[in-house]
C-alpha cells in the first residue's frame, strides 16, 4: 500500500507539472498582444510639443557614437518648432563638453530651440563646500557628506526650469517632457513610448539594459503594489497586475519607473506649486534609507493616481550598442522557451525573494516610525545610504 501511494503521488506531481507547463505555454504564446511599434516612416499623428531633457557626466563615448545623432534624428522628425532640447553637463573629465558642443552646432543648423549648459564644477568642488542647508548627511565615516540623490534632483530641477522659462517667453505650454538617459535609442523607440495608451498617462517608461538579460534601473522601478522587482530578468515582477500585463505584452502598470527613457505629462510641472524632483529628508536619510528622485517624483505627482504610470515593454533601450542589439534582436526579444524557463525559475525562487522583500520592508517601516513623519515615497525607500565621491558615488 505505501508503495502504491508513493507511485500515485509521483503521478500527480508529473500531471501537475505538465498542467503548469501547458498553461505557461498557452499564456506566453497565445494570450499576449503582438509587439506594437510606431515606425519612424509613419506620419506622427499627434503633433505635440515635446520638451527633451537630459543630464550628463562623463558620457563622451556614447554621445559621440549614438546619442547626439539620435537626438538630431528625433528633433528632425518631430520638427524644430515642436521641441526644445535642454541639456545640463557638469564636471566631466572626459570630453563630454566637446561632444555636446558638436550637438549644439548641429541643433543650431536646424534652428532647434535649446539650452546646452556646460559647467566646470566637479564632484570634488561640490564636496569641498562647507555643509549648509539641505542635502548633507552624517555618515559612518564621522563627517557630513553630500548626498547623491538631492544633488541629482537639483540638476533635474534646473533642466525643468528651462521648460518654464521657454513657456513664459513663448506663451505656450509643452505637452510632454521626455527625459533621456545616456542610452542608445531611435526615433521609433521614442514614438512608440509617446504612443503608450494613446498618450494618456502620467508617465510612460522604456526598459533599460546594460548587461542583458538583466534590466538596469532597479533603483526607480516599483510594481503596481509598490514592491521592488522580484528578479532583474524577465518577468521581473512578483505575481500580480504588473507581471500579468508584462506577460501579455501590454503596457505594464507600475507605481514608478524611469529605466532609460521616460515621457511625462507636463501639467503637474506647470501647477502651483510645481512638481519638482526631490530626495527624502536628510533626517530620514541619516537612518540609512534612500530613495531615487526618479521614483519619488511619481509618488508626488497627482496625475499618477489619475492617469497611471506605465512601462512599455515594446520599448527597450541600451547603455551600449551590444546591449541594444541583443534586446531588440526580435520583437519579443526572448523566445517562448526562454520565457517559460524564466517563469519557472521565479516560481522556485519566490519564497526567498518574498522573504528578502519582507525583511527590507520591515527595516524601512521601522526606520520610518523612528523618524516619525510621513513620506509619500515610502515604496521608493531602500536600506542604503548614497553619497557623492570624486569619481561618482558610493554606498555607505
Amino acid at each position: 500500500m505505501p508503495c502504491r501511494r508513493t507511485a500515485s503521488e509521483s503521478v500527480l506531481v508529473v500531471v501537475a507539472i505538465a498542467l503548469f507547463l501547458t498553461y505557461d505555454t498557452f499564456d506566453v504564446s497565445f494570450s499576449g498582444r503582438p509587439p506594437y511599434r510606431v515606425p519612424s516612416t509613419s506620419a506622427y499623428s499627434k503633433r505635440e510639443r515635446i520638451f527633451i531633457g537630459s543630464i550628463h557626466w562623463n558620457n563622451e563615448a556614447i554621445l559621440r557614437s549614438h546619442w547626439n545623432k539620435a537626438v538630431v534624428d528625433l528633433v528632425t522628425f518631430l520638427g524644430p518648432e515642436n521641441v526644445f532640447v535642454a541639456v545640463l553637463e557638469s564636471g566631466s573629465w572626459d570630453d563630454s563638453k566637446g561632444a555636446l558642443r558638436e550637438l549644439d552646432a548641429q541643433l543650431a543648423q536646424l534652428d532647434v530651440p535649446r539650452s546646452i549648459v556646460l559647467e566646470s564644477t566637479t564632484h570634488a568642488d561640490e564636496m569641498s563646500r562647507t555643509p549648509n542647508g539641505t542635502g548633507w548627511v552624517w555618515t559612518s565615516r564621522g563627517r557630513q557628506e553630500l548626498r547623491r540623490v538631492p544633488y541629482l534632483a537639483n540638476l533635474r530641477n534646473r533642466v525643468m526650469a528651462e521648460m518654464a522659462a521657454e513657456s513664459e517667453a513663448k506663451g505656450f505650454r509643452f505637452d510632454k517632457v521626455l527625459w533621456l538617459n545616456d542610452v542608445v535609442f531611435t526615433t521609433e523607440d521614442v514614438l512608440t513610448l509617446l504612443s503608450t495608451y494613446d498618450g494618456e498617462y502620467a508617465a510612460a517608461c522604456s526598459l533599460d539594459f546594460s548587461k542583458p538579460p538583466a534590466y538596469y534601473d532597479t533603483f526607480a522601478l516599483r510594481d503596481l503594489a509598490g514592491s521592488k522587482t522580484m528578479s532583474p530578468v524577465w518577468p521581473y515582477f512578483f505575481p500580480g497586475a504588473s507581471r500579468r500585463a508584462l506577460v501579455a505584452n501590454e503596457a505594464v502598470p507600475v507605481r514608478s519607473c524611469w529605466n532609460g527613457m521616460v515621457a511625462m505629462d507636463t501639467m503637474p510641472f506647470y501647477a502651483t506649486p510645481a512638481l519638482k524632483f526631490r530626495g527624502i529628508d536628510d533626517g530620514l536619510a541619516e537612518l540609512h534609507l534612500e530613495g531615487s528622485e526618479c521614483c519619488i517624483v511619481h509618488a508626488d505627482n497627482p496625475l499618477s493616481k489619475v492617469l497611471g504610470v506605465y512601462i512599455n515593454p515594446n520599448v527597450r533601450v541600451g547603455y551600449n550598442q551590444r546591449a541594444y542589439d541583443t534586446i531588440n534582436a526580435a520583437p519579443l526579444w526572448q523566445s517562448t522557451t526562454e520565457r517559460i524557463r524564466a517563469i519557472w525559475k521565479l516560481r522556485l525562487a519566490f519564497v526567498l525573494a518574498r522573504l528578502q522583500s519582507t525583511t527590507e520592508s520591515m527595516t524601512v517601516n521601522r526606520r520610518l516610525k523612528q523618524w516619525g513623519n510621513p513620506e509619500p515615497g515610502r515604496h521608493c525607500l531602500i536600506n542604503e545610504m548614497q553619497v557623492l565621491v570624486d569619481n561618482g558615488w558610493k554606498h555607505l
